[in-house]
């Protein structure tokens, strides 16, 4: 999983030169599109003639570059040098390899490479005679003074038929070596997050509850977790969740405070996305209620306050999110944010078309504790966690005087 979380929205420039390796490139588009990265191919011309630029296009579905004029691109070289986070060239050619060690630029991808001042990785593949070679040596050695990063080759079956050093490490060791680019930056921080609606009985079969989908709650969860971060996972819902992240099932209120309260004085972080039901009915039946004895009468009183029981029981060095979903008008947030001792408010209108419950989009407002307010644009659930988290991840830094890693 950790390549998975440390290549999530990460912007990937493959470059696939030519050679027979260049079938690798493919899968490991494939892996790196599972991983959740964003990925560009610039292909050379040679490496056209072992794997088809279209093959690229439908996994990546993003155009594929093979050369500097006549692209979508005004300026490819220059663009995709400035828009990904890191470049892989895998397989890596000789050719290439020299191209790029001593500063050439003929083709669209030693151009991006000279172009940009992000990352690259280079994984050669060539015959035993032609990575032995002096020449080839000198320029591995050039490119790592430069900075560049060789991953491989290894030694194994070459595609003349013979055997020896010069085979393209597997697609796997790439993904490994890209995601050693981007260290999990919540790593050893303990954060809990609560989700869900609860649900409060009137009798074995019917209760109270609300409309929230869990949705936003488990978006943190994975973006949290995404980031390194040992996360428990309190819901009232049931949906798929990331197999690093600790669930604690609850159904009511009282459940939910009782498992959340519990963890105040092991956690770093808590973040309540829960939508807890504020009241709940005094005398739940124990049997089903009957249609034929009338409407019931239902006498509710309050369930506890989660979130307030909570920021009581952590104390100061825990960092507390808490959200407020409202109708109409976030303005009574702004008091939430204000009385409630929370480091962070997270606001949204439930009634506005694509913020509500169960939606997969989310238009909310960071509110702090002085009132200050960030507005963010409608987005996706998993957008919004990833801007909370961000948000987090600066109140931990500030915290630590930077001792969290950046």
């Amino acid at each position: 999983m950790a390549e998975v979380s440390a290549m999530r929205d990460r912007k990937i420039l493959l470059g696939v030169a030519g050679g027979v390796a260049a079938f690798k490139a493919a899968y490991l588009a494939r892996r790196l599109i599972e991983a959740g990265a964003q990925v560009s191919v610039v292909m050379t011309k040679g490496a056209t003639k072992f794997v088809g630029e279209q093959t690229f296009r439908a996994i990546t579905r993003r155009p594929v570059i093979t050369d500097l004029f006549g692209a979508e691109l005004v300026s490819p070289h220059t663009e995709l040098a400035a828009w990904c986070d890191a470049i892989v060239v895998a397989p890596a050619t000789a050719n290439l390899i020299s191209k790029v060690a001593n500063g050439q630029s003929g083709d669209a991808l030693s151009a991006t490479i000279l172009a940009t001042d992000r990352p690259v990785i280079l994984a050669p593949a060539m015959h035993t005679e032609m990575w032995e070679q002096p020449s080839t040596v000198r320029n591995i050695d050039m490119l790592t003074m430069d900075g560049r990063i060789i991953v491989g080759p290894v030694s194994g079956p070459l595609a003349g038929g013979d055997s020896g050093a010069g085979r393209m490490v597997e697609p796997e060791e790439i993904m490994r070596t890209i995601a050693g680019l981007f260290p999990e930056t919540m790593a050893g921080v303990r954060l809990l997050v609560t989700a869900g609606g609860t649900r409060e009985a009137i009798d074995p079969v019917r209760y109270i509850g609300n409309r929230s989908s869990g949705k936003m709650g488990y978006a943190i969860a994975s973006e949290a977790a995404d980031r390194g971060a040992d996360v428990v996972l309190i819901t009232a819902a049931s949906l798929p969740v990331p197999p690093s992240v600790r669930v604690v099932q609850v159904e009511s209120a009282e459940e939910m405070a009782e498992a959340t309260w519990g963890m105040a004085e092991s956690i770093d972080v808590a973040i309540m996305a829960a939508a807890v039901a504020d009241f709940r009915p005094v005398d739940p039946a124990e049997t089903k209620l009957a249609r034929t004895d009338g409407p019931p009468e239902i006498v509710l009183e309050e369930t506890p306050n989660v979130l307030r029981g909570l920021v009581e029981r952590a104390g100061d060095p825990v960092k507390v999110v808490g959200f407020a979903a409202e109708t109409g008008s976030i303005e009574r947030a702004f008091h939430k944010a204000a009385t409630y001792g929370v480091d962070l408010l997270v606001a949204n209108d439930v009634s506005e078309q694509g913020s509500g419950f169960g939606t997969e989009t989310n238009r909310v407002t960071f509110i702090t504790p002085d009132g200050d307010a960030e507005p963010l644009p409608q987005m996706s659930k998993a957008e919004v966690a990833s801007h909370l988290m961000d948000r987090v991840e600066a109140l931990l830094r500030e915290a630590a005087d930077g001792n969290l890693p950046s």
